[in-house]
């Protein structure tokens, strides 16, 4: 039989009743919590600080049944994470074949790594299929020469209702000191979507840096900002952007 130990506060950790020790298949729902459980009548009865959980949501006492993981899947999707969590990083060479008379990197094959590198960040976010929505901010600082190594470092800086803002920085590091300098910054705009193209929601971030949390106050700036050009927003319901003028 398997049991709720509790850790810490409301937290839970599925454990053997046997030889308590945590079970690793379970992965992101190793964490519960208590007042979900009891709410939703998963909780059976509790006995010193282990909870045990119905028989039926149970096979053999080892493994969880789909009803159980399907009732879950939702409530662990929707648990707010922070920006590391989705960190991508990509790191290429420059190739003669990928660039221009000059022999810097195209700036579109640039691109096309930093939205991958975006892609991966936003699914990692979501666990959902993810699909670009727009290219908010390109910056190119300088050229990015053939035989650089170049690296794409992309996070989730704010997620709203089913899209994601997410931030990549572009390095490109000098083959003799090792040192590595920004050649480029850009701002995605990524939607999360079902199998069926419909879009879903996603999970909050919670920042954790001074530069997360200044990006994460930014992003809503930015999004009403694009709301307002593409005429889905009238200017006087930006609230955020109009502080920044008072």
């Amino acid at each position: 039989r398997l049991f709720l130990e509790k850790t810490s506060g409301a937290s839970l950790k599925l454990v053997t009743q046997v030889t308590k020790r945590e079970l690793k298949p379970i992965k992101k729902w190793q964490r519960l919590e208590i007042a979900f459980l009891q709410t939703h009548g998963f909780l059976l009865k509790s006995c010193s600080s282990f909870f045990c959980l119905k028989q039926e949501y149970f096979n053999h006492g080892t493994v969880l049944l789909p009803i159980f993981a399907e009732k879950f899947k939702f409530f662990f999707l929707m648990s707010p994470k922070t920006p590391k969590e989705s960190v991508t990083i990509l790191t290429d060479l420059v190739l003669p074949a990928e660039t221009n008379p000059l022999n810097n990197l195209f700036g579109g094959e640039l691109l096309a790594r930093m939205d991958r590198a975006c892609s991966i960040a936003a699914r990692r976010h979501s666990r959902r299929i993810v699909v670009t929505a727009s290219v908010n901010h390109v910056s190119f600082a300088k050229a990015v020469p053939v035989g650089s190594v170049v690296t794409v470092e992309a996070k989730v800086s704010r997620a709203f209702n089913s899209s994601m803002e997410v931030y990549v920085d572009v390095w490109i590091e000098d083959r003799e000191s090792g040192l590595r300098s920004r050649a480029n910054e850009g701002i995605y705009t990524f939607v999360a979507v079902d199998e069926t193209g419909s879009p879903v929601p996603v999970a909050q971030i919670v920042p954790e840096t001074a530069l997360e949390k200044e990006r994460f106050d930014g992003a809503l700036r930015r999004k009403q900002l694009s709301l307002i050009l593409a005429g889905k927003m009238v200017a006087d319901d930006a609230t955020e952007l109009k502080a920044l003028f008072n």
